[in-house]
């Protein structure tokens, strides 16, 4: 799978929209071998400013000397954008082979009662897996719409940020 066939089938999961529960993201994280329990992170919240907050927490890690990652959402121009690896985006070919492992389990996950993962769930897992792999000293994870079931919310992170907080998404 290359990296214009990922994009092609991350925009597929689109019509799967938004699924309050945390259970297939857990059963991918299970499937995959728990990555996100493979690096020490920063997890960001809030409704304004959490993506600057986000990128200086990265610049100072890496300012300090640390190696660091990023995950934010969404992206402007690239989806590599969103995963970034000591400052730099993620090669097309290590999100590819991600990305290849994380899709056989969402088609285990599908077949079960969890149902079909979402379209920021299997980003989110690709993520991790990524991250997992790089070792990043420190990663920092913005989550997506936030609440309880946010599909980052899986990570045990060494310290979360909260931005300010409004009521948005509420339709």
């Amino acid at each position: 799978m290359d990296y214009a066939e990922i994009l092609a089938k991350l925009e597929g999961l689109g019509r799967f929209g938004i699924k309050l529960t945390l259970d297939r993201m857990e059963a991918l994280m299970a499937l995959l071998g728990h990555p996100e329990r493979r690096f020490s992170a920063v997890h960001v919240a809030g409704t304004n400013g959490k993506g600057s907050t986000a990128a200086m927490i990265d610049s100072i890690l890496r300012a300090a000397g640390l190696q660091s990652g990023l995950w934010t959402s969404p992206h402007l121009e690239d989806f590599r954008e969103r995963l970034v690896i000591d400052g730099l985006p993620v090669a097309p070919e290590v999100l590819a082979r991600a990305f290849a492992r994380v899709w056989d389990a969402v088609e285990e996950v599908r077949r079960s009662p969890a149902g079909h993962p979402t379209q920021f769930e299997v980003a989110t897992a690709t993520a991790f897996l990524v991250l997992a792999e790089a070792a990043p000293d420190v990663a920092v994870i913005e989550v997506g719409l936030g609440g309880r079931f946010d599909a980052t919310n899986v990570i045990a992170p060494l310290v979360a940020v909260i931005t300010p907080l409004a009521l948005d998404h509420t339709d």
